[in-house]
């Protein structure tokens, strides 16, 4: 098999990328906001809904999608795209529900948000810790192993030398351009990432001829030793349930029950709680934007069934002996890993079926991902430190020292991103990707629980969300535990492990984890006073629609907000006194006192503003939520 980029070309056009992405990186510098707290972690909040979409996209969709959702299509079918799609949603849910209470509170970090929810630091420095620990643990792990499992396929170069410029260069315009240079870029970096993906694409379901003839070459897709195997003959053969999203509730490797709980509401931390995702959202200039952005997300959310999924299922009828290897010691000749060579499948597809020059395009695509990733990690990392955990050494910190921690922050994690290369080096067992998928399903649910739990329950205090929280997780550490001491046996051996590791599918688990969470946190909540309605006032879903109706009353809006700017700068408010004018409106309305302050009536302004749509805007978006509902209705029940 020829591998590596052989030809100039190829170069040239990843050279071409390099520039591009360069030069909107120094575009986003030039910022005139950049310099500020807000500014540098937020852009300003003034993005538009477009780049946030893009970049909500990006920063999901890295290299370990190619690699691993391309691979685990190639062993077992679709039904991991029920992880994609229940990912739609989930951006519903937070574009709803969850942003609105993010806006009116006006945090930086979503720790920030638990710390105004309960009260004290206790929550909001634990989540900080575990958050951090994740980025580092799965995040920006995969990235990396997945990017350079690629890149040194596709080139041949050492995997040092392959990871350790992309590492530098997407931190040293993260440091520099902030939040502003990481979504201009995702936007560059999704406009590549796709056309890339839909040209492969088109090549491969023209190579196999459509999705017809793929129904019946896949199930006939083994390799052609297969038949001199010792092993159990089952081993191998493609899953019989290949092409269906629900499958067995006993007996699959995906049950249906519970993949349906652990994509939306076990993955909810990620969508909703992640400060990864929900930072580009508060990035927005409104609302409305924000809102937009996240249905622009849902759609692009579709496509990954279609651009990585069935084209790593084509790679393995295109190519069996090498993806669909079996045998330990063929699989170590394919790909240096016993245990399979799915993973496999993407880079394959490119470095076998591209042209010279399309090569280049579809290596910069895998880079793309790659970069977009981890710029979102770096940057995101950067803020929950800063804003949540020096803010907390340093309470009256100026905001050149926040900046500057900010970025030094970003340099300690590149540091840590490549100290950490050694350790998924010794890690590529075939079992990364479901490692990643374990922690994430062990970790994050007691976190998915408590949001929840914080948003629509007002009965839950500081007290029942801090030990709810440690129960989820030791429960689901004590699994994860589990899984390490007994790993799964080989196929074709006999299962000896513990019952509650062989029977019970790491989807159920998840199930379990946010159960022991939710009854923890309420019945320890019930042991203390719940918070005053004051207290809870905009932070949630119920007190911030009452408090919608009271100022609506108040201000004298029957039914729709007067058309004002939803994000009210500093600069634009200095020496403003009630009556004078705000952005084309007047302050009128605003009762005064002498307690009364410009910053408070911004605030008060930006809190009546910004966690409402004004028609017909509100029609708009909310006709497109119910359409990517009814798509995902009929997807699920057409591939079901």
């Amino acid at each position: 098999m020829e591998r590596g980029l052989n030809s100039w070309i190829d170069y040239v056009v990843i050279g071409i990328y390099f520039a591009f992405v360069i030069a909107v990186g120094l575009m986003s510098m030039c910022r005139k906001n950049r310099e500020s707290v807000k500014g540098y972690f937020l852009a300003g909040r003034n993005m538009h809904w477009i780049p946030i979409g893009a970049s909500l996209f990006a920063s999901n969709i890295g290299s370990e999608h190619f690699v691993g959702l391309a691979g685990s299509g190639a062993a077992s079918g679709i039904a991991v795209v029920a992880f994609e799609w229940g990912a739609v949603l989930l951006l519903i849910l937070l574009g709803w529900f969850f942003l609105p209470i993010y806006l009116t509170a006006e945090v930086f970090t979503i720790p920030e948000y638990l710390g105004r929810r309960f009260g004290g630091y206790r929550m909001r420095i634990y989540l900080s810790c575990v958050a951090l620990s994740l980025y580092v643990l799965t995040k920006v792990s995969v990235d990396v192993y997945a990017g350079g499992v690629f890149i040194q396929q596709a080139t041949g170069w050492n995997l040092y030398l392959s990871m350790i410029p992309l590492l530098i260069l997407t931190a040293v315009y993260t440091i520099v351009g902030g939040l502003a240079a990481v979504v201009f870029t995702d936007a560059l970096q999704t406009v590549i990432m796709l056309i890339g993906a839909i040209v492969l694409a088109a090549m491969a379901y023209s190579k196999v001829g459509g999705l017809e003839a793929l129904y019946s070459k896949y199930m006939e897709a083994v390799p052609a030793s297969f038949a001199n195997h010792s092993i159990n003959n089952t081993c191998g053969m493609p899953r019989h349930d290949a092409f269906h999203i629900f499958r067995d509730p006993l007996t699959a490797d995906l049950p249906w029950p519970g993949v349906m709980v652990r994509a939306t509401l076990a993955s909810l931390w990620y969508w909703c709680a992640d400060q990864v995702i929900v930072q580009r959202a508060l990035a927005a200039r409104n609302m409305a934007h924000a809102q937009a952005a996240t249905l622009m997300a849902g759609c692009l959310k579709f496509t990954p069934l279609f651009l990585i999924i069935i084209p790593g299922m084509i790679s393995r009828v295109l190519y069996p002996e090498m993806v669909a290897c079996a045998d330990p010691d063929t699989c170590m000749e394919v790909c240096n890993n016993p245990s399979g060579c799915s993973n496999i499948a993407y880079p394959l597809l490119i470095l076998k079926m591209a042209p010279t020059g399309m090569r280049g395009l579809l290596m910069a695509v895998m880079v793309a991902a790659l970069m977009s990733s981890l710029t979102s990690i770096f940057n995101s990392a950067g803020t929950v430190f800063t804003m949540d955990i020096w803010r907390k050494i340093r309470p009256q910190a100026p905001e050149k020292q926040l900046l500057l921690v900010g970025r030094l922050f970003v340099v300690v994690l590149v540091i840590i991103s490549v100290a950490w290369i050694p350790l998924i080096v010794g890690s590529q067992k075939g079992q990364l990707f479901i490692y990643i998928q374990a922690v994430t399903g062990y970790v994050a649910p007691p976190i998915c629980s408590i949001f929840l739990l914080a948003i629509f329950v007002p009965r839950i205090n500081e007290k029942g969300a801090f030990w709810g929280v440690l129960a989820g997780q030791a429960t689901g550490v004590t699994r994860l535990i589990l899984d390490f001491v007994y790993p799964a046996p080989g196929c074709g051996h006999v299962d000896t492990r513990p019952l509650v590791v062989s029977k019970v599918n790491f989807t159920y688990f998840s199930i379990v984890v946010l159960a022991v969470t939710a009854i923890v946190a309420f019945l320890v909540s019930l042991t203390e006073r719940g918070q005053s309605e004051k207290e809870l006032q905009g932070l949630t879903w119920w007190s911030l629609s009452k408090q919608r109706r009271e100022r609506r009353r108040i201000l004298g809006i029957k039914h729709k907000p007067p058309n004002v700017t939803y994000v009210i700068d500093e600069e634009e408010t200095k020496g403003l006194t009630p009556g004078k004018a705000v952005s084309g409106e007047t302050a009128s309305n605003i009762p005064e006192g002498p307690e009364r302050t410009v910053d408070m009536e911004t605030t008060e302004y930006r809190e009546v503003f910004t966690a409402e749509v004004p028609p017909p805007w509100r029609y708009v978006l909310n006709g497109g939520a119910l359409f990517l509902i009814a798509m995902l209705g009929f997807l699920f029940g057409f591939f079901a």
